[in-house]
């Protein structure tokens, strides 16, 4: 079995870390280079960072925060936020980033997918995926929705089908990050996660619900997930990235 990785994310706005629930109430909690600093230092195997206001203001993602991001840290580390085009994409690998996420660009502009995979190489090219609960239909056979622009504008795709059309155009890594479960620290959404790891042939990472290292042993294990992605419960509730690999492996799971 592949060993599975531990991934921090933090959210940024205005250059400082923000924390909300379901998108929504964020707070301040620190600065993005010297909490990454620490969490690479306690056993992060992997970091990223969304610039969460730089699509709406309409600018690319902090690359400043990129480069001192790129000084700082010896893991591996993906950005997103604000990408507009290959060029954006090319300005933040320069800067320093091992990866770029695509998100509300990529449903829109799916073509960008195949563009970076072909400039850049699949495995820099990663998709964020923002999906919500919904009745399941003819059209949203999954019952999960994607939806666009920070959480706000659902789009009529199906999410399982979004997920395979985006591995086909060059996406090299998935990030399923649930609505419903965002923030609320109960768990991962394991019936979506599970969906698009089984449906595709590329790495996938679990978003949006940690409170507890149990709940990344289940993602891990039953929603097939490659990785786990983590946010408050290393940022405000006391949990290490060392304990939370020290549980995994307790429970099992392989881990870097």
């Amino acid at each position: 079995m592949l060993l599975k990785r531990l991934i921090v994310c933090l959210d940024v706005r205005n250059g400082r870390v923000t924390k909300g629930v379901r998108f929504k109430g964020n707070v301040d909690v620190g600065d993005p280079v010297d909490m990454a600093a620490r969490y690479c230092a306690d056993g992060a195997d992997e970091m990223v960072f969304y610039d969460i206001t730089a699509s709406a203001e309409h600018r690319c993602c902090d690359l400043d925060m990129v480069a001192r991001a790129a000084r700082a840290l010896s893991i591996p580390f993906t950005v997103g936020g604000g990408i507009r085009d290959a060029a954006d994409m090319r300005a933040a690998l320069l800067a320093g980033a091992d990866k770029v996420s695509l998100n509300s660009l990529a449903v829109l502009h799916p073509e960008v997918l195949t563009v970076g995979a072909k400039a850049f190489g699949r495995q820099c090219v990663v998709l964020g995926m923002d999906a919500k609960r919904v009745p399941a239909s003819s059209a949203i056979p999954s019952g999960y929705e994607i939806v666009i622009r920070g959480g706000r504008e659902p789009t009529g795709r199906d999410a399982v089908a979004w997920a395979k059309e985006a591995v086909d155009r060059g996406a090299g890594e998935i990030c399923v990050n649930a609505i419903d479960t965002d923030g609320v620290r109960e768990g991962y959404e394991l019936t979506l996660t599970r969906l698009i790891s089984d449906a595709v042939r590329v790495p996938v990472i679990a978003s949006g619900g940690a409170g507890k290292p149990e709940h990344l042993t289940a993602v891990l294990r039953e929603g097939h997930a490659d990785a786990a992605l983590v946010a408050s419960m290393v940022h405000t509730m006391g949990y290490t990235c060392a304990g939370i690999k020290a549980a995994l492996a307790a429970d099992g799971i392989p881990v870097r």
